[in-house]
């Protein structure tokens, strides 16, 4: 491991580019422009898998060198209540929250809003976006899957996982969600901090392979997801009946842009418009490492996490577990499919046969008096359904921060 420094690009980077392509290949149908990277870019996309989150990290060692006992409630009080709440607060600390807590000159509170009431009014289409294509597609770059793993996903922690991501999700984009010590803000900043505390403890293992991964959850992988929540979003719940216009797209990408920000994510990574985000989602396809046995572990774990219905029947399972499945192959492909380990011979009927519904209830909501704050209110309420549903009898929130 000598030959690690200063621009240092790990294996992982570009190694299968004919899979990379297919991936990508539908994305580039939707581009203005040339979406290919420069030598410089390629560069830069490949050196970040070997970048973490600065802020955090520093603040985490910091945390640890303290005591985690006794730095955790202070971290939690400034998260909660603002570093000025904490006048006598060590140097480290008080550095960490002063950033978060300068709001970007870039941000746009209209623009905020506007991005979560859109999340709202897509109702049940968000949650097929992001489950069954998003994070089940995202299966697919095997190397991104090394961190799941080893976190324990496989050994029963791929529900809760799911669930509490919902629920991120959810407090972020309730209205004022994003504002500081609000719940998605407080939430946010709570996944940063687990992000590091993962860094921190996965490189250490004698599994994990610098030389070839990268750091764990590094700077490319944290954009790419960020991208799954803002382009892919709009890719699928368009694709699926839910009409969203360039103005209601640019705010969504101005919402994730702020949020992602504050998780950690480097700005020259962040993109205002979708086309940007387009060209940037095709270029981390390209670099993505193809599927191998953890893309099928993850994929059926994923599709067998069936919603917990208060009255649940096995006619219920069934219809859930092939609606699911319909999405999936819908977007996935049948190639896609099988890497995932799911069934290929799966129909798309589900987006299919929705479709011209979904299409038409958002459009007379759209034209209605009071038609949009109705439809807003309506696929909020589903949204917390399904959240509540994912839990279960489990306290709904994002999981506790260990102090050991």
């Amino acid at each position: 491991m000598n030959d690690i420094g200063p621009g240092f690009i790990p294996r992982r980077h570009g190694i299968d580019l004919a899979a990379g392509r297919r991936t990508a290949r539908m994305v580039s149908w939707m581009i203005r422009g040339n979406p290919e990277p420069s030598e410089q870019r390629w560069r830069e996309l490949g050196e970040a898998l070997m970048h973490g989150d600065p802020a955090a990290d520093r603040l985490l060692e910091w945390m640890h060198g303290h005591g985690m006992r006794a730095a955790m409630p202070l971290y939690q009080r400034a998260v909660a209540d603002g570093i000025a709440s904490i006048p006598d607060a060590p140097a480290p600390l008080r550095e960490f929250f002063e950033h978060v807590e300068r709001v970007p000159d870039w941000v746009d509170p209209t623009l905020v809003e506007q991005g979560q009431r859109l999340f709202q009014r897509m109702g049940r289409t968000a949650d097929f976006a992001l489950r069954d294509v998003a994070l089940m597609g995202g299966y697919q770059a095997s190397a991104f899957n090394k961190t799941l793993v080893l976190t324990g996903a496989l050994n029963g922690g791929n529900a809760r996982r799911v669930a509490e991501t919902m629920q991120w999700v959810g407090d972020c984009t309730a209205v004022g969600g994003m504002l500081r010590g609000a719940p998605g803000y407080r939430s946010t900043l709570h996944v940063r901090l687990m992000h590091a505390m993962v860094r921190r403890r996965l490189r250490k293992l004698p599994d994990w392979d610098l030389g070839a991964l990268g750091l764990p959850i590094n700077q490319t992988d944290m954009a790419a997801t960020y991208l799954a929540f803002c382009v892919v979003l709009l890719i699928i719940v368009r694709a699926m009946g839910v009409p969203v216009t360039r103005a209601e797209g640019h705010a969504e990408m101005h919402l994730w842009k702020y949020i992602c920000w504050l998780m950690g994510v480097d700005e020259r990574w962040l993109c205002d418009t979708e086309n940007q985000g387009r060209i940037l989602l095709y270029q981390m396809l390209l670099a993505q490492t193809p599927p191998d046995e953890t893309s099928v572990q993850l994929g059926r774990a994923l599709m067998n996490d069936g919603l917990r219905e208060p009255w649940p029947t096995r006619l219920r399972v069934r219809f859930e577990h092939a609606r699911h499945l319909s999405v999936t192959r819908m977007f996935v492909g049948a190639r896609g499919m099988r890497s995932l380990g799911l069934p290929s011979l799966v129909l798309p009927w589900y987006p299919l046969l929705s479709l011209p519904f979904t299409f038409a209830w958002h459009v007379a909501h759209r034209l209605m008096p009071g038609g949009k704050a109705r439809a807003q209110r309506i696929g909020r309420a589903v949204q917390e359904h399904l959240t509540r549903m994912r839990f279960g009898s489990v306290p709904a929130g994002v999981g506790a921060l260990p102090v050991d």
